[in-house]
Formats: structure tokens, C-alpha cells, sequence
């Protein structure tokens, strides 16, 4: 039996809700422009999309695909390398430019808007084309589409584990026992996938899969589709977690403990930590976010205390599974972030896929459709120009003018930027083509996995100090101390032009021997 979607007791007639539709073409032509309008408009911003960039260009240019390193001698190991790989085989296919590395993000966003439609077909049947609207234009998801990050392709592997999840509880009526049952290792698989971009959070839509499972079984059997599944994710997840494991002793520790358990359980990465912090994070990612279609979100929100209430029988969660489905698939993802200690805007990312769904499903159930073709188009134009705006933004984070700052003061070719005890410009890497580093100005204890510093000042001025491709930049308050610092080391620090941004820009050469003193007659 085909289980759908159950709308509101108090929706229309099924005589009287017919919706209007969004024209195909009119819907692809605005997620497309939303995809890619400005997609190269500005630079790659410090620290996220710096961060990034920078560690896929070190893979392609170390030509070794396995290990993320920040440079030639320091390991990041915050996440797997999933997003770096959909980077660098983006640059390396069209060029070292923003446009190249921002376009698997682009790509991500389209195809998060695909399966919004995919499962909105099976949830909700009549409101694809709606989920699919309102998920490309939502604030968050639209204004995130060119952001570099890991949330974007995290966002894009569970929504297609989760649709493949879809196709196989909601499959249509006479489909095979087989055809229905392959849709479970697709679904493993895309979970492989997102946890080879972001890790554990992964798999949180499981947590959906699970419950739905307990509260409204499904048809038998599935057993065996699971193992199978949960035998493809062995092979394709966790072969790279296992040989840095074995590579690197300790790391799968840190991975444990600092990635997973820290970001949960402590406020070691001071993220919003307090106790209230998830309702100053969340609430306004939620309800801006979703603009301009927050009025459908707070109706479904409306909604679900009668419905959960009906869910309390049995057959009532049986007939209503598809409702269930989304219900669990945002509460309970949301509920994990709420609880940890680290919280940020972008972890609800891939909960705004079934906010989509739901939304249109309560605005369809009301027969309504799309709205006025002018509103939504003038909405459409003012997402692009708050992006125009953004790539027009004078910002100390923009890599690129950063690159032009120091290109304007050095006559040599740069290879080397070192940044003394200062945010380190990573962006600088794709639009400079350099090397970063973050020197300390003393040795410090560091640990071992994703310390903050290269190395100490006196070691990196000994390895390749005076080297005519390195620049060094520090802020304009330690500049006094820390020439004399370099002097003190046998070295000459020079700046290089006018101070940028608060910051000196400065090479260092080694000082030439003192004169002997004169001899006297």
C-alpha cells in the first residue's frame, strides 16, 4: 500500500485544492540563477572558505589525496576529506578560481533542491514542485549556496540517503520486493558518502529511520537490505579512517574524543556553549532562515501537537507515516543540536530539506500554490542583490584584496606567507598561490593533532627566514617588539610599503656582519 502524506483535519476538499503550479522552465531558470548569479563576484573569505580551499590545493599540489594538510608541514584533521576532494577535483578540472572551487557547493545546493522535490512526490504527493521552490528560495539554503563549507555536500549526501530511504518506504504500488529493496544500500551508500565529508553527524537522519521503524513498521524483511547496506558503508567509509589510523597513532583517539565527543558533551570550541545558547543560535536560524515562507513553517509547527497527539494510536501513525517522517526527521536532528555544546547556524542546513517538504505540504494541503509570479521574482532579485552587496563588502576577510596588498608591495614573486602570531589568510593560497603559515614568536606546548601554530618564529627564520619568495605579516602594535625580536636572531625585518589593514607586511634578510672597529694608531 502507497502511504502518503496526511494533511491538516482542516484542509480543503480534494475537488477544491488545486494549487497553482510554477512553470518548469520558470522554476529551473530561477535555481539556476540562484545557484550560480555571482559565483566568482568576490573572493574566498577567511577563515571557512580560506580553510577549504587552501587544504584541496595542497592535496592537488602534493599530488597525495589522503592526508588534508594546512601546508607541507602541518595535518588538519578536523574533518575527512569528502569536501576537499569535491574541491580540488573541481579546481583541478577548471582552473585555480573562487568560481571552481565554489562550484561543488553550487552543485550541492541544486541537487538538495532536486531531492526536496523527490521526496516531497512520495510525502506529499501534488507539492514537489512547491518543496522544490521553497527550499531554493529560503534565505538560509539560498544564501549558503556559495558559502564553502563541508555543510553544503553533508546537506546533499543525507538528503539523498534520506530520499532513497523514501523510495523504499513509499514505493509505488506493485513495485518488486528487489526494486523496492535496492533503494536500502542507496541509502547506506549516500550515508557513506556524507561521512566521508563530515563524520558522525552523518548519520543523525538515522536517528528518523529508526524511530519510524519502531513507531510504523514497515513492510518485513528489510532486515536483510540493512545488512547489506550496513556492509556497503563499511567498505566505502571507513577503509580512510582505518589507514590514517594506522598511519598516525593517537588519531583516531582525537577523532573520538575532540571531534565528536568534545563538540558534543564540553564547550571546548566555545561555540555558543551556554545553556541558552541553542535558542540564540537556533530560533533565529529557524524562523530567518525560512523567510519568506516562515508563515507555513509556524502553521506546520501549529499543527503538530494536535498530530502528535492522533500518533498516540497505532493505525493512526500506520496512515499518516509519511507526516511521521518529516516530523522525525526535523525534531530529532534538531533535538541532537540543541543538546550539544557546539552550535552554529549552519548545522541545521540539512534540517531546511524537510522544513521544505513540510512547508509545502501545509501550504498545498490549504490549496496554495505558488504565489504572485512579481513577489517571488522580486524576492529572487533581492537574494541576488544582498549577494551583489556581500561581494561589494569591504572586509578584512576578502583573500583576494589581500592577495593584491601584497603583490603591490613585493617585486619578487611570493611563495611563502607567514603570518606572525595573526589569523592566518588560507585564501591567500588560491588567489596568491602561496603557501600560508602561523608562526608563534616563542616555542609553545602545542598538541599534537591540529595545533594552532607551524612552528616558532626562530625555527621557520632558520629553515628558509631570508628566502627572497617568503613575506611575513604581523599586526601593527607587535611590530616594534618583534623586529627587535628578528634582530636579536641576526636578522633584518623591512617593511614592505604602507601598513594594510592594521597589519605590516615585511620580508626578513639576514644582517650583515658588523663592521670591525676602526684600528687605532
Amino acid at each position: 500500500m502507497n502511504e502518503t502524506f496526511s494533511p491538516p483535519i482542516d484542509a480543503p476538499t480534494a475537488d477544491t485544492r488545486r494549487a497553482p503550479l510554477l512553470p518548469r522552465w520558470l522554476l529551473a531558470a530561477v535555481c539556476l540563477v540562484l545557484a550560480f548569479g555571482f559565483l566568482d563576484a568576490r573572493g574566498i573569505w577567511d577563515p571557512d572558505e580560506g580553510r577549504y580551499t587552501n587544504i584541496a590545493l595542497t592535496m592537488l599540489d602534493r599530488g597525495e589525496w589522503l592526508t588534508p594538510m594546512r601546508n607541507l608541514e602541518t595535518g588538519h584533521w578536523t574533518k575527512p576529506p569528502g569536501a576537499y576532494w569535491l574541491i580540488a577535483a573541481s579546481v583541478s578540472a577548471f582552473g585555480e578560481t573562487a568560481w571552481a572551487a565554489r562550484l561543488p557547493i553550487a552543485l550541492s545546493y541544486l541537487a538538495c533542491v532536486l531531492l526536496a522535490a523527490g521526496c516531497a512526490r512520495r510525502l506529499a504527493p501534488g507539492s514537489g514542485r512547491l518543496a522544490a521552490l521553497i527550499y531554493a528560495t529560503c534565505l538560509l539554503p539560498a544564501g549558503a549556496a556559495q558559502l564553502i563549507t563541508a555543510d553544503y555536500p553533508l546537506a546533499a549526501a543525507q538528503a539523498l540517503a534520506m530520499y532513497a530511504f523514501v523510495r523504499y518506504r513509499f514505493a509505488d504500488a506493485g513495485a518488486g520486493a528487489a526494486a523496492r529493496g535496492a533503494w536500502l544500500p542507496a541509502m547506506w551508500a549516500a550515508f557513506a558518502l556524507g561521512f566521508m565529508i563530515k563524520g558522525p553527524p552523518a548519520l543523525l537522519p538515522l536517528l528518523a529511520v529508526a524511530a519510524l521503524g519502531a513507531l510504523a513498521p514497515g513492510p518485513s524483511g528489510a532486515w536483510r537490505w540493512h545488512v547489506l547496506g550496513a556492509a556497503l558503508f563499511a567498505a566505502l567509509a571507513l577503509p580512510w579512517y582505518l589507514t590514517m589510523g594506522l598511519r598516525h597513532e593517537g588519531l583516531m583517539e582525537y577523532f573520538l574524543g575532540a571531534e565528536v565527543v568534545d563538540r558534543v558533551a564540553t564547550d571546548r570550541f566555545g561555540r555558543h556553549p551556554e545553556w541558552y545558547g541553542w535558542l540564540k543560535i537556533y530560533l533565529p536560524t529557524l524562523l530567518l532562515g525560512t523567510l519568506p515562507w516562515t508563515g507555513e513553517l509556524l502553521r506546520w509547527a501549529r499543527a503538530l501537537p494536535a498530530r502528535v497527539r492522533a500518533w498516540r494510536e497505532r493505525q493512526a501513525r500506520a496512515e499518516q507515516a509519511g507526516a511521521l517522517l518529516l516530523a522525525l526527521w526535523i525534531a530529532l536532528p534538531l533535538l541532537v543540536f540543541c543538546l550539544a555544546q557546539s552550535r552554529l547556524p549552519l548545522y541545521l542546513l540539512p534540517t531546511f530539506l524537510p522544513l521544505a517538504v513540510a512547508m509545502a505540504a501545509t501550504r498545498h494541503a490549504r490549496g496554495r500554490g505558488v504565489p504572485d509570479l512579481r513577489w517571488l521574482l522580486l524576492w529572487a532579485l533581492l537574494l541576488l542583490g544582498l549577494r551583489y552587496a556581500a561581494a561589494q563588502w569591504d572586509t578584512h576577510k576578502d583573500a583576494s584584496e589581500w592577495a593584491q596588498a601584497i603583490r603591490a608591495r613585493s617585486a619578487a614573486p611570493v611563495e611563502e606567507v607567514l603570518f606572525v602570531e595573526d589569523m592566518a589568510r588560507y585564501g591567500l593560497r588560491l588567489h596568491l598561490g602561496a603557501e600560508v603559515e602561523k608562526l608563534s614568536r616563542q616555542p609553545r606546548e602545542q598538541p599534537r593533532f591540529n595545533p594552532e601554530y607551524d612552528e616558532p618564529l626562530r625555527r621557520e627564520l632558520e629553515h628558509a627566514g631570508d628566502a627572497p619568495g617568503s613575506v611575513f605579516v604581523a599586526k601593527q602594535a607587535l611590530w616594534p617588539p618583534l623586529r627587535q625580536q628578528i634582530a636579536g636572531y641576526g636578522y633584518r625585518a623591512q617593511a614592505l610599503g604602507e601598513p594594510y589593514r592594521g597589519r605590516v607586511i615585511f620580508r626578513v634578510e639576514r644582517a650583515p656582519p658588523a663592521a670591525p672597529p676602526p684600528l687605532r694608531e
